[in-house]
């Protein structure tokens, strides 16, 4: 065989991914808080870029996105607002305003009615009128449940050692109140016998909140009632069965007390008045408040309008003027080279940023569109909807989609939601129509649930009757699965439930 060079011409396409593309698609998925942290350290590190403050000259290349129009929504070309006109049974009557149960879990399935756009409006115009408070009404300073055992320590024991004594087991203490760690390490520690440590505690119990320092839930409720006055021997015997009363068996907790029926209903009412976690109400825990990247509201005239949160959109330009002047005075090659790659680098990241929110925008838009009887009737009115629905109806990949949909929230009429929410696997319909959504069927077994009485409990089979009487095709096993994913008891434990609260 032979072995030869020659030299051939061939033609192909690969896709190269530029640090410039990666970082267009790196935007996409990104929150406007977080697209904000990455435009502040994007103005640090290059020197032709600058926030806006609102009153710049001709001298800068503007962030487009953040200075559009309002548009038709059947030519959305500019990327900050969006308006879906009025449809064949989408009339302004049927608009109005719905008060969120749940937020972005969801809510009612109330109606909305027209003439509450505004009140709508209204109540949701932050920082709106003279109805501001003043600075020193929104100041507040909490005492953290250690700073509050300790002014009571040192108030009620005198001695040294045990005040020792008693500012290590504080420190022990969890965000509940609970004192979890071994009392004996700490008496190794402190090079104290355990009598003393026990004597302390005994003491420490004895605070305030309530039920502070148990070991236990049991010794938790026990201090509690013991503080009531109501621990006596029937109780005692319910606190040592908690777990017959987790699985509301009524006449084993009446056989195990001694009481009948009335009295046993009156001791569980007791036992759900206390406070099983004593020490949150001191330090309760943070809540990130979600800021929503789009917001939406009903018009007047009809139809919903659609816009981006310029509030938290951070707004970019490029000083084009302080570009030109440089580079009259820079001589070296290096100096040119790198002043021409930080404007290029500027201007891409504000061509990214006005393709982000056209992006955003029309994701959200035709999210709306084909949601639109959820915002009209509510969650049993949610369609079935997967990403391909809308990457195909405004001309996008699959991809892009996901990322447009990760963390980014909408706020509309009816909460606060997630886009994710928006997309949910469909139920075959039982007579061959329409497939149902799996979020609304969700709701609709919440729905039966909650107005069950104590003479019919529904079981997860009757539950699959009713569902396919109302054209749903939905199997037990998914009922089941619904159900306990929205932390619903069996049929047998709501039946124990109820006829222990009757």
């Amino acid at each position: 065989m032979a072995f030869s060079q020659r030299l051939d011409l061939r033609q192909s396409q690969s896709l190269v991914m530029t640090p410039q593309l990666q970082q267009a698609i790196k935007l996409l998925q990104l929150s406007n808080l977080e697209l904000t942290s990455f435009v502040e350290q994007e103005l640090e590190r290059n020197p032709l870029l600058e926030a806006d403050d609102g009153d710049r000259d001709g001298n800068f290349i503007q962030d487009p996105s953040l200075v559009a129009p309002a548009v038709p929504v059947s030519d959305v070309t500019e990327p900050t607002t969006a308006v879906i006109e009025e449809g064949g049974n989408f009339a302004n009557d049927d608009v109005a305003l719905w008060q969120a149960e749940g937020g972005a879990e969801g809510g009612g399935d109330a109606d909305l009615a027209g003439g509450d756009i505004e009140t709508w409006k209204t109540r949701n115009t932050p920082l709106g009128g003279d109805d501001l408070m003043g600075l020193e009404e929104t100041l507040r300073q909490s005492v953290t449940l250690r700073e509050h055992l300790v002014s009571q320590l040192n108030c009620d024991i005198d001695t040294p050692a045990e005040r020792m004594i008693g500012l290590h087991l504080i420190d022990l203490l969890d965000e509940s109140g609970y004192l979890t760690a071994d009392l004996g390490e700490a008496a190794t520690l402190l090079g104290c016998d355990m009598a003393a440590i026990e004597a302390t505690l005994e003491r420490l119990q004895r605070f305030d909140p309530c039920g502070v320092f148990a070991r236990t839930l049991k010794e938790c409720l026990a201090l509690q009632l013991r503080d009531r006055d109501r621990l006596d021997p029937c109780m005692a015997k319910l606190l040592d069965n908690l777990q017959l009363l987790a699985n509301r068996d009524v006449s084993a907790l009446m056989r195990v007390c001694g009481v009948d029926a009335e009295d046993l209903a009156q001791m569980v009412s007791e036992i759900k008045a206390l406070d099983p976690k004593p020490g949150l109400g001191f330090e309760p825990a943070t809540v990130q408040a979600v800021i929503p990247d789009i917001l939406m509201r009903p018009q007047s005239g009809g139809g919903w309008l659609i816009e981006l949160n310029n509030d938290t959109l951070p707004r970019v330009l490029v000083n084009t003027r302080y570009y030109a002047k440089v580079s009259r005075s820079v001589a070296s090659k290096d100096a040119r080279d790198y002043l021409s790659e930080q404007f290029q680098s500027a201007n891409w990241l504000v061509k990214s940023l006005h393709q982000r929110a056209n992006t955003i925008l029309r994701v959200a838009t035709e999210i709306v569109r084909q949601q639109e009887a959820f915002f009209i009737h509510g969650v049993s009115h949610l369609r079935p909807l997967i990403l391909r629905d809308i990457a195909e109806a405004i001309s996008m990949h699959e991809s892009t989609v996901s990322r447009v949909t990760t963390n980014k929230y909408m706020s509309t009429p009816r909460g606060l939601f997630e886009l994710k929410y928006f997309f949910t696997s469909a139920i075959p319909s039982a007579h061959g129509g329409d497939t149902h959504s799996a979020e609304a069927v969700r709701f609709r077994i919440k729905a039966l649930i909650d107005k069950e009485n104590i003479n019919e409990i529904l079981s997860d089979d009757r539950i699959v009757e009713i569902l396919r009487e109302g054209g749903i095709d939905i199997a037990r096993r998914t009922v089941a699965k619904y159900r306990e994913a929205m932390r619903i008891p069996s049929s047998v434990m709501r039946r124990r439930e109820k006829s222990m609260m009757g």
